[in-house]
C-alpha cells in the first residue's frame, strides 16, 4: 500500500460525509401531506439573499413531480412538496446551483455558527481597517517617498489577513456562483474588494502617492456590519419559534401491553401509545387522558396563566405542563402531527409566502447582477474614454459595483414578514404565510360562523330533567364519537349507557350522528333531518330520534366568546361589513347577532350553503375574511380570501385557516387585521426606501462623487434602515380596561344544533 493511502481514504470519508442525502434518505425523511404529496425539509446553509431564493426555488420547480417549493432564509431551510412515487432529483439540482445540503435537523445549529464567524471576521476587519486607518493619516499628513511607501506596504501585510478571513465570506459565495455558472451580489461585492486591493498594491509598486488598502479593509468591515447586523435581526426575529421548539419534550414513559415501560425519544411515540405523565413533565404529543387527575399550565395554548383542572376522558395538547399529579395518558397523534409541531411549521413558513410584494423585490433581485455588471462596465469605458485616466476609472467603476448592491430590496419584504409573524405569535395568533396577511390587509366583508367562533363552543345542556335517562344514555354513546361541541356536550352530561352496542356510528357533516342497533336507525342532530315526513316539528333543533320517531329533545346554552362584543364594535370601525352563517335557529342566531351588533346573518346554514355564501359574495368583488372553527367550516374557509379559526377548532378546520389564534378572546381578528395592515404599509416604505437609494446613489456614483468606502457606508446604511423601519411594527397593545362584563358571564344563546 502507498504512503498516501490513507489520506486518499479520509478524504473518501470526508466526502461520503459531506454527500447529500441519497433518494432512499429522502424518501424516508420527508412526511405526507395529504393528497398524494409528500414534503422533504432540507437545510442549505449558504442561503443568505433575495437572489439566492429565486434561484433555488425556480430550479425546483421546474423538476418533473415538485409541486411546489419554498425556502426560508430565515432558517436556511428549503422545503419541496413531491408527488409520491419517485424522489425528484432536489438534491443534485441544489448541489448543481453551488449550495451545499442536508436533512434539515432543528436540533442541529442550535448554536449559531453563523453569527459566530461573521463576528470574528468583523472583529479580524474592524482591526485591519482601523490601523491601517492609522497608517494612512501619517500618508495624508505629507509622508513621501520611501516613508510613505513603507506605509503603503505595511498596509498591505495588515490587510491580507483581512482579505483571506473575513473576506471568504464573499468570496466564497461568489466562487460557487460563478463555478456554476450564475451571479449573485457577492460576485459585484468580491470584485470590488479585489480590485481596490490590486490597485492598491499596483500604486504602491510603482511608488504611486495614493493606494486604497483602507477602502478594502473598510469595505469589508461595513459590508460584515449589515450583514452581521441583518443575520441577528433575523435570528432576534426567530426567538418565538426556538422558544416554542423548545417546549416540546425530549422523550416519555411508555406503558407496554404486558406492563413493561420504556423510555422513548419523542420522534418514536406512535398513536395509540400509552404514556405515563409524572407531575412536572411536558406533555410529548397531542393525548388524551386516561388514568388520574391534575392540573395543566396551558398557557401555551390559551394564553392565560392559571392553571387548568384535567381529569379521564380530557384530550391534551404537546407542550403543556403537567403540574401536579402523575397521568396515565393515550397518544392521539405522531410528534410531527401533533399541535406543537403544527404551530412550529406554521411560524417557520411564515416568511415564505410568495405575495406580490415578495415576487416584485424577487424579480428585482434577478435583475441586479446583468444590470449592475452592466452599469459598472460603461461606467468605466465612459470615464476612460472621457479623461484616458485608467486608474480613476476603475475607482469609479469600483464604486458603483459596491452601491448598487440590493440588499435593502432583498430585505425589504422578507424582514417585515419575519416581525409580523413574531408579533402575531407573542399575541397568540399563527400564520401560515406572508401572502396570508396581505390578503388579510385587502378584506372587507367579515364572515362568522356562530358556535365555536363567536360563542366558546362549550355548550351545556339546560333541560337534563326533562330527558329520558335511557334517551340521554343513547346520545351519549352517540355523542362520545364526535367532536362537535353539542355531541361532546352530550357525552360529558350523559348518564349511563344504552346497554346494548351501537354499530355503524358516522357523522353528516351539517346535519348529525347515525347509528344503528337491533336493527333500529337512532339519529342525533337536526330536527329537520332526524324526524321522518309527517311528523310534528320539534321545539328545539336537536333530537334523538329512533326510525324517525322522536325520543328526546336537547336543549343548549352557551356564552359569548371573550373580547366578542368589544372585536365587532372595533372592525365595525373600520367599515367592514360584517355577517353571521349559522346552521342553528333563527330565533338563536338573531338573538347572538343582536347581541353583537351585527346586522346581517342566516340562519339554518348547512356546510355547502356557507361555502356558497362565501362564492356569492366574491362574484360580488367582496374579499372576505371567514371565521370559522368545525368541520362544517372547512369548505367556506378554503372558499374565502383569507380565513381565520381557533386552535380548538377540529383538525381540518385548523388545518384549512390561514390565521389561527391560540387564546379565546376574539379580539385576535381585529389585531391580525391591524398588524397585516401596518405590514403591508411598512413593506410599501422600505420598497419606496430601496427605490430612491438606488434612484439617488447610482447616478452619484456614476458621476464620481463616491468612493469605494462612501458605497460601503451608503449599502450597509440602506439595509440597517430597511430592517431598523420594520421592527417599529408593533403588537398587541397592553389594555388597560378590563372586557365587559358580558363577556365573561355565561349568557343562553337558544338551542343550537350540530350544523352550527
Amino acid at each position: 500500500m502507498s504512503c498516501c493511502a490513507p489520506t486518499e481514504i479520509v478524504s473518501d470519508l470526508e466526502r461520503a460525509e459531506r454527500a447529500g442525502p441519497s433518494p432512499e434518505e429522502m424518501l424516508l425523511a420527508s412526511r405526507a401531506v395529504g393528497e398524494g404529496l409528500r414534503q422533504s425539509d432540507l437545510a442549505v446553509p449558504g442561503i443568505h439573499c433575495g437572489a439566492c431564493i429565486q434561484k433555488i426555488e425556480s430550479a425546483l420547480s421546474r423538476l418533473e413531480g415538485v409541486e411546489n417549493a419554498r425556502v426560508n432564509l430565515s432558517t436556511r431551510r428549503v422545503s419541496v412538496r413531491w408527488h409520491e412515487g419517485r424522489v425528484p432529483p432536489i438534491v443534485p439540482t441544489i448541489e448543481g446551483l453551488g449550495y451545499e445540503t442536508h436533512l434539515f435537523d432543528p436540533e442541529v445549529g442550535q448554536k449559531d455558527k453563523t453569527l459566530a464567524e461573521l463576528i470574528r471576521a468583523l472583529g479580524i476587519s474592524g482591526f485591519a481597517s482601523a490601523n491601517i486607518m492609522l497608517l494612512s493619516v501619517s500618508v495624508w499628513s505629507g509622508a513621501e517617498g520611501s516613508t510613505r511607501d513603507l506605509f503603503h506596504w505595511v498596509s498591505a501585510l495588515i490587510a491580507i489577513p483581512a482579505l483571506v478571513f473575513a473576506g471568504r465570506i464573499f468570496f466564497r459565495s461568489a466562487w460557487n456562483g460563478l463555478r456554476r455558472g450564475r451571479m449573485n451580489m457577492d460576485v459585484p461585492i468580491s470584485l470590488g474588494i479585489l480590485l481596490a486591493y490590486g490597485m492598491s498594491i499596483y500604486e504602491t509598486m510603482h511608488h504611486g502617492q495614493h493606494a486604497y488598502f483602507d477602502a478594502s479593509a473598510t469595505l469589508l468591515f461595513f459590508l460584515l456590519i449589515g450583514r452581521t447586523f441583518d443575520h441577528v435581526m433575523r435570528e432576534r426575529a426567530r426567538e418565538a419559534v426556538k422558544g416554542l421548539a423548545r417546549l416540546a419534550a425530549r422523550g416519555a414513559m411508555v406503558l407496554r401491553p404486558d406492563g413493561s415501560r420504556d423510555y422513548l425519544p419523542v420522534d418514536e411515540i406512535e398513536p395509540d401509545m400509552r404514556i405515563l405523565l409524572a407531575a412536572g413533565e411536558r406533555v410529548p404529543v397531542d393525548a388524551r387522558i386516561e388514568e388520574g387527575a391534575s392540573d395543566l399550565d396551558c398557557s401555551l395554548v390559551s394564553g392565560e396563566s392559571e392553571p387548568q383542572h384535567v381529569a379521564p376522558g380530557a384530550e391534551i395538547r404537546a407542550g403543556t405542563l403537567n403540574l401536579t399529579g402523575p397521568l396515565t395518558i393515550r397518544a392521539l397523534a405522531a410528534a410531527k402531527d401533533s399541535f406543537l409541531a403544527e404551530m412550529v411549521r406554521m411560524m417557520e413558513a411564515a416568511e415564505g409566502g410568495r405575495n406580490v410584494y415578495r415576487r416584485i423585490a424577487d424579480r428585482a433581485s434577478a435583475l441586479y447582477s446583468p444590470v449592475v455588471h452592466l452599469t459598472a462596465l460603461l461606467t468605466f469605458i465612459g470615464w476612460a474614454a472621457m479623461t484616458g485616466d485608467l486608474h480613476r476609472s476603475i475607482t469609479i467603476a469600483i464604486s458603483v459595483l459596491i452601491i448598487t448592491c440590493p440588499c435593502a430590496l432583498a430585505l425589504a419584504v422578507p424582514i417585515v414578514q419575519v416581525v409580523a409573524a413574531r408579533r402575531l405569535f407573542e399575541s397568540g395568533i399563527m400564520v401560515k404565510d406572508g401572502s396570508a396577511m396581505e390578503r388579510l390587509a385587502t378584506i372587507d366583508t367579515i364572515v362568522f360562523d356562530k358556535t365555536g367562533t363567536l360563542t366558546v363552543g362549550t355548550p351545556r345542556l339546560v333541560n337534563t330533567e326533562a330527558i329520558d335517562p335511557k334517551a340521554l344514555g343513547i346520545a351519549a354513546a352517540m355523542g362520545a364519537h364526535s367532536r362537535h361541541p353539542l355531541s361532546k356536550a352530550l357525552a360529558q352530561t350523559g348518564a349511563e349507557g344504552p346497554g346494548f352496542a351501537l354499530g355503524d356510528i358516522q357523522e353528516l357533516p351539517g346535519y348529525g350522528m347515525e347509528a344503528t342497533a337491533r336493527g333500529d336507525l337512532y339519529r342525533l342532530g337536526r330536527a329537520d333531518w332526524a324526524l321522518t315526513d309527517g311528523q310534528a316539528q320539534a321545539e328545539a333543533s336537536t333530537v334523538l330520534t329512533k326510525n324517525g320517531r322522536m325520543l328526546a329533545q336537547f336543549v343548549f346554552e352557551d356564552r359569548l366568546r371573550d373580547g366578542a362584543t368589544d372585536a365587532v364594535r372595533q372592525l365595525s370601525g373600520k367599515s367592514l361589513r360584517m355577517e353571521v352563517l349559522s346552521g342553528d335557529r333563527p330565533a338563536a342566531v338573531a338573538m347572538l347577532s343582536q347581541a353583537l351588533g351585527i346586522k346581517d346573518f342566516r340562519a339554518g346554514v348547512l356546510p355547502g350553503d356557507k361555502a356558497g355564501r362565501v362564492a356569492e359574495l366574491a362574484a360580488e368583488g367582496r374579499k372576505v375574511l371567514m371565521v370559522g372553527d368545525g368541520l362544517n367550516d372547512a369548505p367556506a374557509l378554503v372558499a374565502a380570501h383569507v380565513s381565520m379559526a381557533p386552535a380548538t377548532a377540529a383538525d381540518v378546520g385548523r388545518n384549512a385557516a390561514d390565521f389561527v389564534f391560540l387564546r379565546e378572546s376574539l379580539a385576535a381578528v381585529p389585531l391580525a387585521l391591524r398588524i397585516s395592515r401596518d405590514s403591508g404599509r411598512l413593506i410599501r416604505q422600505n420598497l419606496a426606501i430601496a427605490g430612491i437609494y438606488n434612484v439617488i446613489a447610482v447616478p452619484i456614483a456614476i458621476l464620481g462623487y463616491v468612493t469605494p468606502l462612501v458605497a460601503a457606508l451608503s449599502m450597509s446604511f440602506s439595509s440597517v434602515l430597511v430592517v431598523s423601519n420594520a421592527l417599529r411594527l408593533k403588537g398587541a397593545e397592553k389594555s388597560t380596561a378590563k372586557a365587559s362584563k358580558e363577556n365573561g358571564t355565561h349568557r343562553a344563546m337558544g338551542t343550537m344544533e350540530p350544523a352550527k
